[in-house]
């Protein structure tokens, strides 16, 4: 007989080889037929509402390993919040106006020879509506592809025509309460793109600049000036004044001889902070120099000093005046003041009646009234600056200055202050700063050191400008009275404004004429609307309003995003809510960082060093990208290379082994054969206490958001505690053993609650492999299972699994198995013996527990090997365990017979050529 064909060797469909790149899809389509998430939304609609509001990614190319990420991330949680028994709302949205979708637009009709004032305003915020939808479509499928679950016939677009009236509305309503209001100052400007940015669309990078002193001669004092410092030359043709701080000293420095590189002549004089004479003289190796004298405010105060390009039609007073904002951290302790160009510029500008006349345009051109340099661009103009100051003698030296200066986040170009006009929401006039910090203080912040940073960012920003000079967004739709340059706030012309926009949209602002907004009280002819657009951050930091208000949800229990939006749209949402309803929008916030590369490097086109969602699911599979993120320390920036995601793909196989070889095992065994606890041998109870105890754990860390510590804990118990332990010593019995067994019955019902637990743990990280596996028990253990494995929840675990004394028994039942492997290990090394099952092991007990313990489980099954003896006498063969000197251990090769089907070698318990067992196994036809 070939005993190879009485073994009762696993079997499954589920094969061994994933090829997730394929089947993941056909999971997709499964989900999309048999309508899983329409149903899992129906059978939680009477549990908790769990409210995660997605913060919307840019309408505008493909998809990157951030949106992975964070997508993923948001996934997770709303798959174990479904788990817990929660009614998960989840709307994916969209961020659909902006910028970079007006300039991919304008360069499609630079390609067909139109400029965009051409195009005309209506067709051509028609072409950016149709290009964000379908950047919409494509990131949708993208998105999909990574298995999030969610109704993706339900998402939000910052667009659509409800959002875009609920924006306007939201935005009426702070004009109506004071909080907006028109105002001119100075606003970080970008040149390229025209229009003032918010400070969530700025970022940091390094400058080189050049960093300049000058002098500004003082008028009837010989020889005499005040120092400045500049690290923008180009505002020095837009200098209205100095200023000093009265907190500071001030000295003259006379210079005892000619410095002709510095432009100094002997006993000139200059002004400047006691604390920076050192500085500057080691700057310049100034030794030929003397202090005269000190130098009173008041004195300071009583000078008039004459602009260093005087020569050039630059003829008016330069006076001296006190501010705060004036340092001795570097420079000479006196400022140079732009009053457009900066905010305390402006400050100083407003308080001592400075003027504001426009000195550089939109573009970055200087204005007609700036003589010399009308016409320039101002990033071209420093070294024309510095130039002619050299021709005047009144620079002093020029010097590379690198340092971190405002960008656009959009154009990567380098912004300027510049005053305007603009529409700003108050940080104080209805307490909003106030409101806003009480608000942080009740919001449960992930990690907890992202509140620190918001709320800095809260106390030092400035007013709000939500204004924008562009096409594409949402119209401020305001009107402006001609005679008085005031703006129009009537009650009854917003509502007419919202009745228009509901039955036209917005885009009707821009078509219709003032009579079709106004009410018949006003004139139209004595109004004109405002052209600007909003800022496309509150497009999405109203979205609470337009999402989640209107399904009659007041606040969201989650915004997870990165941690630029600490910046961006938690502060924007955060500012809206408090401003209009006294309130946080969110009572959790979980951030996350950026990725980076494997030497943490940020990923560029340059850098060669991009890797795509797509390249990953098509090399490994969604499910690997998943592991990926579930294993990362997502509040800090996570690295990913191909080397880091083979280790995931590794991981992942000795997941699924773990599974195969369960449904391997059960395959065509059915629940109804279920073995009762009370009859369960001690090692399946052992693993039952082991599953609840993982199982508590498991649910805990998925709960703390710490899916890196839960996916390790599941890794490690199916290595460690199933694969490497339950499984290997239960294979004999699986294997050998008569399949109606009460061994394999027993062994199998905890296999079928290991299962039926392990979907559950992994079925938010691997939802693909989960549900391929749980159609596998379906079709081959359990017909009547859920149609899903996404539509189970979470169950108790009975409680007396639980079991304080069988844990405690078999640490003890575990140290002898440590101590037989170790022994083991030895005489393997020593070429004495090879397999376990060679093994003839004698134990010698000095703990009569031990002892009494060893005969309550069958220890050479534990141990996998031929024979196990209790000696109640020791010998000089004997040793003593390392880790446990109660425990002695003695093993020699076994001595006997090998069954030629189960491969245990036996001293006797033989009949005929098998083993005993084996052969009443063959009678009763296995």
């Amino acid at each position: 007989m070939e005993f190879s064909k009485t073994i009762n060797l696993p079997k499954t469909n589920f094969s061994m080889k994933a090829n997730l790149s394929v089947t993941e899809n056909n999971w997709l389509k499964f989900w999309e037929e048999k309508k899983i998430y329409e149903r899992l939304r129906k059978n939680a609609s009477n549990f908790k509402k769990y409210v995660l509001h997605d913060g919307p990614p840019y309408a505008n190319g493909d998809l990157h390993l951030g949106h992975a990420l964070n997508k993923i991330l948001k996934d997770i949680i709303c798959r174990t919040k479904f788990l817990n028994q929660f009614d998960v709302d989840y709307v994916p949205g969209w961020d659909c106006h902006g910028l970079p979708i007006e300039w991919k637009v304008e360069e499609e009709f630079k390609k067909k020879g139109k400029k965009k004032n051409e195009v005309g305003l209506d067709k051509f915020r028609d072409r950016c509506r149709s290009f964000a939808e379908y950047w919409v479509g494509e990131q949708k499928t993208q998105f999909q592809r990574f298995g999030i679950l969610t109704n993706w016939k339900e998402i939000y677009l910052t667009m659509n025509k409800n959002s875009e009236v609920r924006i306007v509305e939201e935005l009426l309503k702070f004009f109506e309460s004071g909080d907006l209001y028109l105002g001119f100052k100075p606003v970080m400007w970008s040149v390229v793109e025209q229009t003032a940015l918010a400070e969530a669309e700025v970022e940091y990078h390094e400058k080189i600049s050049k960093s300049i002193y000058v002098k500004f001669p003082i008028e009837n004092l010989s020889q005499t000036s005040v120092l400045i410092w500049t690290t923008t030359p180009w505002t020095i043709p837009c200098n209205k004044a100095i200023a000093y701080s009265k907190s500071l000293t001030y000295k003259i420095l006379e210079f005892t001889e000619e410095e002709n590189n510095l432009n100094i002549k002997k006993n000139d004089k200059i002004i400047i902070s006691s604390g920076l004479i050192e500085n500057f003289a080691k700057l310049h190796s100034l030794k030929n120099f003397k202090i005269t004298r000190d130098i009173s405010h008041d004195e300071l105060e009583n000078l008039t000093c004459h602009h260093p390009l005087r020569e050039i039609g630059f003829s008016f007073d330069v006076k001296i005046y006190p501010s705060d904002h004036v340092t001795d951290e570097s420079g000479s302790g006196f400022v140079h003041i732009a009053p457009n160009h900066g905010e305390e510029d402006f400050s100083v500008g407003q308080k001592y009646g400075l003027g504001n006349v426009t000195t550089v345009n939109s573009k970055g051109i200087y204005a007609d009234n700036v003589n010399f340099f009308k016409g320039m661009h101002v990033f071209k103009a420093d070294e024309i600056v510095i130039n002619q100051l050299k021709n005047f003698s009144n620079i002093i030296s020029s010097n590379d200055y690198k340092h971190s200066y405002p960008h656009s986040w959009r154009s990567k170009a380098p912004l300027i202050y510049r005053a305007t006009s603009q529409w700003f929401i108050s940080m104080e006039k209805n307490d909003l700063r106030t409101k806003a910090i009480k608000a942080i203080e009740g919001v449960k912040w992930i990690p907890t050191n992202s509140k620190n940073r918001i709320l800095s960012m809260i106390n030092e920003r400035p007013d709000w400008c939500v204004s924008r000079q562009r096409n594409w967004g949402v119209p401020i739709t305001i009107f402006i009275e001609k005679k008085t340059q005031k703006p129009l706030m009537d009650p009854e012309v917003n509502k007419k404004i919202l009745s228009v926009l509901k039955n036209k949209g917005v885009d009707s602002w821009f078509a219709l004429s003032n009579d079709e907004f106004l009410t018949k009280n006003h004139n139209p002819d004595d109004y004109v609307k405002v052209d600007s657009i909003l800022d496309v951050w509150f497009d999405s930091g109203a979205s609470h309003a337009f999402v989640l208000k209107n399904k009659n949800i007041d606040i969201a229990d989650l915004y997870l995003e990165g941690s630029d939006q600490h910046r961006g749209w938690f502060q924007t949402s955060l500012l809206e809510s408090c401003g209009l309803y006294g309130r946080s929008p969110y009572k959790s916030v979980l951030t996350h960082g950026f990725v980076i590369d494997d030497k943490g490097k940020k990923m560029s086109k340059s850098l060669g060093n991009v890797i795509s969602p797509k390249e990953v699911t098509e090399k490994y599979g969604a499910d690997v990208l998943r592991i990926w993120v579930a294993t990362s320390n997502f509040t800090e920036d996570v690295r990913i290379s191909f080397e880091n995601l083979d280790r995931h793909s590794e991981s992942y196989r000795k997941i699924r082994n773990s599974i195969r070889f369960i449904l391997g095992n059960l395959n065509g065994w059915k629940l109804n054969k279920k073995v009762s606890y009370k009859q369960l041998p001690e090692l399946e109870k052992y693993i039952l206490h082991r599953l609840w105890i993982i199982n508590d754990e498991v649910k805990k860390t998925f709960n703390e958001f710490n899916f890196s510590k839960a996916f390790q804990i599941i890794l490690n118990f199916c290595n460690a505690e199933l694969s490497a332990f339950f499984f290997d010593i239960r294979k004999d019995s699986l294997y050998c053993d008569s399949t109606n067994s009460l061994s394999v019955n027993s062994t199998k019902t905890v296999m079928s609650m290991l299962f039926e637990n392990l979907i559950r743990w992994l079925s938010p990280i691997i939802p693909f492999t989960s549900e391929e596996a749980w159609q596998s028990w379906r079709e081959e253990i359990d017909d009547d299972g859920a149609l899903s494995c996404h539509l189970l929840t979470n169950q108790e675990l009975p409680s007396n699994w639980n079991d304080k004394k069988l844990q405690t028994n078999w640490k003890k039942i575990l140290e002898l198995r440590d101590a037989f492997l170790f022994f083991h290990e030895k005489m393997r090394n020593a070429k004495k013996i090879k397999s376990t099952m060679e093994a003839d092991v004698y134990f010698f007990f000095k703990d009569k527990t031990l002892k009494d313990l060893a005969k309550v489980v069958n220890l050479s099954e534990i141990l996998i090997c031929s024979n196990v003896s209790i000696s109640d006498s020791c010998d000089e063969e004997f040793e003593e365990f390392i880790e446990n000197e109660n425990i002695l251990v003695k093993i020699k090769k076994v001595d006997g017979y090998k069954c030629p089907r189960c491969w245990k070698t036996f001293k006797d318990n033989f009949k005929k050529d098998l083993c005993l067992r084996c052969e009443k196994v063959i009678d009763g036809n296995f």
